[in-house]
């Protein structure tokens, strides 16, 4: 298969799990809500996360369903922030992937409640891990300490990255810049894509590594591939605000320029701004290409992510 089929099909095994995982639709109370999150979990999009997190497990040698709650976990986190953040309290954004917003479908009170709805099942979702354990491992006593260690290391990594050391903390330094009088730095740019778009990217890649088992120092390094990617997709997506195809992206485009928010490429110009993606990019390939295991859709996913045009 081309790249582009084999990342079709793994985007399509990515979105089955989620489906899988999401809460059954039922007639009950709390209906509204549950049919809100799966209109926002299900809308569409790259699934980069969990593609990336079972390639990451597959890289260090990883086999079975135990990488699934994860995946389906991380996803959930990923939609419910962009929930909140095209309620009108944020970026108030009525369209995301060529799609009305959930706040301009369910109203905005359903709206903070299905994000809320999705980030407490994908802590429900992720436990279940816990429970494949004996599953994955057999009746072998040491593996599966070994596991369960696994798999409560990946809650952690999964917990940071989205709070507020992660996600969570970089959605804080940019609502505050926004707000910000004085010009911002580059430092400050740099914190708020580290944690509000590159942690989750490093949850992904590090927790599929971690469960399958790869060592510290090449948890670490993998790590610090992800910086690299997450920093590097994001100076893209803001490059593609200036020059991107407003239909190709499924959203408006100038709207940092009409928001006067200050980014990457405002501080740094379009020319620069392309030449650091490409230094981030390279830096990244070179981890990847220093492990062992089988890592070439990986690296060609890295390169698709950072050279798109949507």
């Amino acid at each position: 298969m081309s790249f582009h089929e084999e990342l079709e099909a793994r985007t399509k095994q990515a979105e089955e799990i989620l489906q899988k995982y999401l809460p059954a639709k039922e007639e009950a109370y709390q209906k509204t809500v549950m049919d809100a999150m799966h209109y926002s979990a299900m809308a569409g999009g790259k699934r980069l996360r969990p593609v990336l997190m079972k390639e990451c497990f597959i890289l260090f040698g990883g086999t079975g369903e135990i990488i699934e709650p994860f995946m389906a976990a991380l996803e959930m986190i990923h939609n419910y922030s962009l929930v909140h953040d095209d309620l009108p309290a944020m970026d108030n954004d009525e369209y995301r992937r060529g799609k009305l917003t959930t706040w301009k479908v369910y109203g905005e009170c359903m709206a903070i409640l299905a994000g809320d709805g999705l980030l407490n099942f994908a802590f429900e979702t992720a436990s279940n891990a816990f429970r494949m354990v004996d599953k994955e491992c057999g009746t072998d006593p040491a593996q599966q300490l070994k596991t369960y260690r696994a798999v409560g290391r990946s809650m952690q990594i999964l917990s940071k990255k989205a709070g507020i050391y992660g996600m969570i903390g970089g959605q804080n330094a940019d609502i505050e810049a926004e707000e910000q009088t004085t010009p911002l730095t580059t430092e400050q740019i740099l914190f708020i894509h580290a944690n509000k778009t590159a942690a989750l990217i490093q949850s992904a890649m590090t927790i599929g590594a971690t469960l399958a088992g790869a060592t510290d120092e090449e948890i670490a390094a993998l790590e610090l591939c992800a910086y690299n990617v997450g920093i590097a997709f994001q100076i893209q997506d803001d490059i593609l605000d200036v020059i991107g195809d407003s239909k190709e992206l499924g959203k408006a485009t100038g709207s940092d320029a009409q928001n006067h928010k200050q980014t990457y490429v405002t501080l740094h110009g379009l020319e620069e701004s392309g030449r650091e993606v490409e230094r981030l990019t390279e830096e990244a390939v070179a981890v990847l290409d220093g492990f062992s295991g089988e890592h070439e859709f990986l690296k060609e996913l890295l390169l698709h992510l950072v050279h798109r045009t949507k």
